[in-house]
């Protein structure tokens, strides 16, 4: 890819897909956010404006529809897991063509369904450590220090680009593993703060037997599917993430909305199931955030 401009889709801009096509639209690429009808009209008038203490306060023009009406270089997947089959019909095959698919999703199970639903497309497993959120429609707090891509493909050119638009990018060359690195952070992360209401920073000192207990039977999944993640390592992330710094799944709960705990919990417990690997905690833990999710079930 030479270094001309891009065209990149945004399907979902929410937090972070929305923090992900600000930056990309005010280094002067085109970006195509894709969205209701109601969130596509208020970018299409006010933009998206972000608040973030990384990249500053700016506020940045995009166009919105939609759905996919022409070609374009890559296409970011950043809606919730929950949400994904409905999302995917603002994206028709014909209209994609063979652009690059990010998907920025949890879990392991997506990357068959777009493979299978865009098979001229090049889809490429992608991660990002990043807490942003959307206050309202066009709206971001990147509150973070941080927004890491990584990306299981050799597109270095697309990865410059996406560098000095200001992303932390990372390319891998094994997508198990890469995977893998961010669901043994994401699955205790996610299911302990949502679990206890509790931002990392409690989780980390008042729950640590809990957190250590489910992080050694997710590490020894991890490992056994073939990355070679340690204990230690994760361990190292969690007591180095700011304080106050709560899951997705965990916001999601707050504000009622439905919880990936399948795509993150349940990918673990899948795994588990068929290495022969035992998951108590973690299945506890599971069910725990299933019933607090749905009480009356």
């Amino acid at each position: 890819m030479t270094r001309t401009n891009l065209t990149v889709a945004i399907l979902g801009p929410g937090g972070v897909g929305g923090l992900i096509g600000a930056l990309l639209a005010r280094d002067g690429h085109r970006v195509i956010c894709l969205a209701s009808e109601e969130t596509a009209a208020v970018l299409r008038k006010d933009g998206l404006r972000i608040e973030s203490a990384q990249y500053g306060d700016f506020t940045t023009a995009v166009e919105a529809d939609t759905q996919l009406r022409e070609p374009v270089d890559a296409v970011f997947v950043t809606v919730k897991q929950t949400a994904l089959d409905q999302a995917l019909d603002r994206v028709p095959a014909d209209s994609l063509g063979d652009a690059i698919v990010i998907p920025l999703l949890n879990g392991l199970d997506h990357l068959t369904l777009l493979r299978k639903r865009y098979p001229s497309a090049k889809v490429v497993a992608g991660t990002i450590r990043v807490e942003a959120t959307r206050t309202s429609p066009g709206c971001i707090i990147h509150t973070s220090p941080f927004a890491n891509l990584e990306l299981a493909a050799p597109f270095d050119d697309f990865a410059d680009h996406l560098r000095h638009a200001g992303l932390g990018v990372i390319l891998r060359t094994d997508e198990t593993a890469m995977l893998w690195d961010k669901l043994a952070f994401l699955a205790p992360f996610a299911l302990l703060t949502t679990r206890h209401q509790a931002d990392v920073g409690t989780i980390r000192s008042d729950r640590r037997p809990e957190l250590l207990a489910v992080l050694d039977e997710i590490i020894a999944v991890a490992q056994a599917a073939g990355t070679p993640v340690t204990t230690d390592t994760v361990l190292s992330f969690f007591d180095r993430a700011p304080h106050t710094m709560k899951s997705s799944m965990q916001r999601d709960a707050e504000a009622g909305r439905p919880l990936e705990l399948d795509a993150i919990g349940g990918a673990v417990l899948r795994a588990g199931a068929a290495h022969g690997i035992e998951t108590p905690a973690t299945a506890q833990l599971v069910a725990e955030v299933a019933r607090r999710a749905n009480p009356e079930a």
